[in-house]
């Protein structure tokens, strides 16, 4: 069996050093929650620190609060980076800010 991520590629390759977004809301990432949060925490590990990624989930998982924040919590120290919930965007997803701790 072949994994979505494998097929998908990588949602970056290089270090952002500056602020960008990362969109999370292609088909593969609605047919598979486990792939957003693995490209989630990729965008952040590829941001550079004082900066920030605007993580933009697939609206058919329903609010970041639900699966996605518990999974940053497990992943990242507090000190090191924060998120915050920016709002819905109008194609039905939603956008969370992570910013990268100097």
């Amino acid at each position: 069996m072949t994994d979505t991520a494998d097929v998908v590629g990588p949602i970056t390759d290089r270090v952002h050093e500056c602020s960008w977004s990362a969109s999370l809301e292609t088909p593969e990432h609605a047919d598979d929650r486990g792939l957003v949060i693995r490209h989630a925490i990729e965008a952040i590990e590829y941001t550079a620190p004082g900066r920030h990624v605007n993580l933009v989930t697939h609206g058919d998982h329903g609010h970041p609060l639900r699966y996605l924040y518990p999974a940053l919590d497990e992943r990242f120290d507090p000190r090191e980076v924060e998120w915050e919930y920016v709002g819905r965007c109008g194609c039905g997803g939603h956008v969370t800010r992570v910013r990268i701790e100097p």
